[in-house]
């Protein structure tokens, strides 16, 4: 993260700002399956007024890179000329310009989320929870494979093919858990997919700097 001199200013504004925002609405849904998500738009929507009402506007700015990855600098910008930004770094899928642009809209929507402490509204995480089968006498591992034979054949075969892109990622030493990321797996596939993963990706993704996700699996 990199700031200007002081941040006192836009710490204050933000604070103000953070306190009104409410979470951004999962209203995108996922292409491989009916799982939903909150977008780029809702970020946005979430976040815009109150930043505004408090003197913050946002510019996200990409950077080269002789890689097949996408480079995203957030600033949040205080009108007392004070700013905050970060950088984020996503691999790209495949190497044209539909990959390139997916994803440069998941690095701005996660950019977004981070700078400002948006995260998305669970509005379906209670019927979730009611419907989870009890795993409470299972081992870690067994709740994992569980999960996998509960998916359908098609679900089982699409996660079978992330495996191996996640398994290729891993061997071509990329980020494993932006790669994740960028995917939009719910919790049920998350917990299937990792019992499909060999011990050194699972550990790979256990290491990365992520409090939720797979890398708080078993």
């Amino acid at each position: 993260m990199k700031t200007s001199d002081s941040i006192k200013e836009i710490a204050t504004a933000l604070a103000k700002a953070q306190a009104v925002m409410a979470g951004a609405k999962k209203d995108a849904t996922n292409p491989h399956f009916r799982s939903r998500y909150a977008d780029l738009a809702s970020v946005w929507e979430a976040c815009r007024s109150p930043l505004a009402t408090n003197g913050i506007s946002v510019i996200q700015m990409t950077e080269p890179s002789d890689k097949d990855e996408i480079i995203v600098d957030t600033r949040l910008m205080h009108t007392s000329g004070e700013w905050i930004e970060g950088r984020l770094t996503l691999p790209v899928s495949k190497a044209d310009a539909q990959g390139y642009g997916s994803a440069l809209t998941y690095a701005r929507r996660y950019g977004l989320s981070a700078a400002v402490g948006i995260a998305p509204e669970d509005d379906d995480g209670n019927a979730a929870a009611a419907a989870k089968p009890d795993y409470s006498k299972h081992t870690a591992r067994q709740v994992a494979v569980d999960e996998l034979e509960a998916q359908t054949p098609e679900e089982q075969a699409f996660l079978r093919e992330k495996a191996i892109e996640i398994i290729a990622v891993h061997e071509s030493k990329g980020d494993v858990f932006a790669f994740v990321e960028t995917q939009h797996f719910d919790t049920e596939q998350k917990l299937a997919l990792w019992s499909l993963l060999p011990s050194n990706v699972r550990s790979a993704i256990k290491r990365a700097r992520a409090p939720n996700g797979l890398a708080s699996q078993p």
